[in-house]
């Protein structure tokens, strides 16, 4: 009778944790070697993760929604002999937490549909969970508010509940605050502008009202974060177009030469992309003020480079590995 514990995989360096999307099997259902039982998310990639042999699902140790570490534990599998003495229980497992889980996609499915714009860290050092970030990001609530929230998680950490419970309350809020403003921000205005030229306020993307007879297409998660990051990058690194032309024509004569060589060593086709890819780093390399980050008024140079590369899905979506 032998238990395996499912652990949640490394899936970067940079990656510490990840986001429980949606659980594909139940607890006591059979499962194969190699499939799928959890859909997981991260900042940047969405993936699943595998059972790791044949098994029946014992024990789910997350729910959907839940943030867990790198190396968690997130699920107990047992084996063919585990199978018949806890197979009769499976029916039960399945009938009692049938109401709980009817309940929680609602939630869960606003909250992990969109990508993050808060900071990991506020100013005060609190650490802000993706899914934290995530319905922060789709309520409009802003990290001054998250910095005030008193968190009810480990070490004063705001939990996706402490948000939740939140959210209600902060309606009432806006709502007084726009009859004492009128008042002292004419007056005060003229006073600190001059003082803290920083403190300028984003601009609003105006309201879009549909037409009669528009649709409505809701974005699914992977647009919703290309959405996010697109407009981020626009404010972190400035978008310069320039054009120089150059004669390739040596290079084009010798992918013609190795071409078919490559490919029939490598399996795969000799493209320009990975040529263009490495005139651009060598490019970097020579000129290191191309690869630098904007962080309000000081510019970040950067020690490594970053290169993303857009991909398309079989589904026909895009997303640009980095490399």
């Amino acid at each position: 009778m032998a238990h395996i514990e499912i652990l949640l995989p490394k899936m970067g360096e940079s990656v510490a944790e990840a986001t429980i999307i949606k659980w594909l099997k139940n607890e006591g259902e059979a499962v194969k070697a190699d499939e799928p039982i959890v859909e997981i998310a991260t900042d940047k990639v969405d993936s699943e993760v595998p059972a790791p042999q044949d098994g029946i699902l014992l024990k789910r140790l997350v729910n959907d929604g839940d943030v867990v570490k790198v190396g968690q534990p997130i699920a107990h599998i047992g084996t063919s002999a585990d199978t018949q003495a806890t197979a009769p229980a499976a029916p039960a497992t399945a009938a009692t937490n049938g109401a709980p889980k009817a309940a929680a996609p609602p939630v869960v499915a606003a909250v992990v549909s969109t990508g993050g714009a808060v900071s990991r860290t506020g100013p005060s050092g609190k650490f802000y969970s993706p899914l934290v970030r995530n319905i922060a990001q789709s309520e409009g609530v802003s990290l001054a508010e998250l910095e005030v929230l008193n968190g009810t998680g480990e070490g004063g950490r705001v939990t996706k509940k402490d948000l939740l419970d939140y959210l209600p309350t902060r309606g009432a809020a806006p709502v007084a605050a726009p009859a004492v403003q009128p008042a002292t921000a004419p007056v005060a205005q003229p006073a600190t502008s001059g003082q803290k030229p920083d403190a300028k306020p984003e601009p609003q993307a105006p309201k879009v009202t549909p037409m009669a007879g528009d649709e409505l297409i809701e974005m699914d998660r992977m647009r919703k974060l290309i959405a996010d990051h697109m407009v981020m990058s626009k404010r972190t690194s400035p978008h310069v177009t320039s054009f120089v032309e150059a004669d390739v024509t040596n290079l084009v004569l010798w992918r013609d030469k190795v071409k078919g060589a490559f490919e029939k060593r490598e399996g795969e086709k000799l493209t320009f992309t990975p040529i263009f890819i490495m005139a651009l780093v060598q490019a970097i390399k020579e000129m290191p003020m191309i690869n630098v980050q904007v962080d309000g008024h000081t510019i970040i140079k950067k020690k490594d480079i970053n290169i993303g590369m857009a991909a398309a899905l079989p589904s026909g979506n895009l997303i640009v590995p980095v490399i």
